[in-house]
């Protein structure tokens, strides 16, 4: 029950206890107690509302930032991803395989606030080698949402 309930929310967290027992076929306070449950367990960490930002006429620049770093002995990436997720500014932070060690994603207002986190608050950190910052020009999908249905051209091709 717990992975349909999982699946259902991720989706839409917004739905009624109701409608989500109706389609488990479940009672809705087994519902509520398996979802209290998880939440306290923390596999459901948090409810998320997602915003198309470029239908909003306030500006923000999301940012996808590389980092490559030498982790310290004792302390692997942990400690190292902790310092890095703990900056208001940082959305998410994950540890990846490939050229570089973390996936950083954030936001701000600008450009230059971007590049101001990164040159004063990130490169800086001890264990930082390197980093490179890969600017979000456009959102099509997010969070399994597509932000914008392909709209179609209803007029006739008109040929000479």
């Amino acid at each position: 029950m717990r992975e349909k309930i999982l699946s259902i929310i991720e989706k839409n967290s917004r739905i009624d206890v109701k409608d989500l027992a109706a389609m488990l076929g479940k009672e809705e306070t087994d519902v509520m107690n398996e979802i209290a449950a998880m939440e306290s367990e923390g596999i459901i960490c948090g409810y998320h509302t997602l915003i198309n930002w470029d239908k909003v006429t306030e500006e923000k620049v999301t940012a996808l930032i590389e980092v490559k770093v030498a982790p310290q002995r004792g302390m692997g990436f942990d400690s190292i991803a902790e310092r890095i997720y703990h900056y208001d500014e940082v959305h998410a932070a994950y540890l990846v395989s490939g050229a570089f060690d973390f996936m950083v994603i954030l936001e701000g207002k600008t450009m230059k606030d971007v590049a101001l986190f990164v040159s004063s608050k990130l490169s800086p950190l001890e264990s930082v080698l390197s980093t490179a910052t890969h600017f979000v020009l456009k959102k099509y999908k997010d969070h399994g949402t597509v932000l914008e249905e392909k709209t179609t051209d209803e007029r006739m091709l008109v040929t000479p």
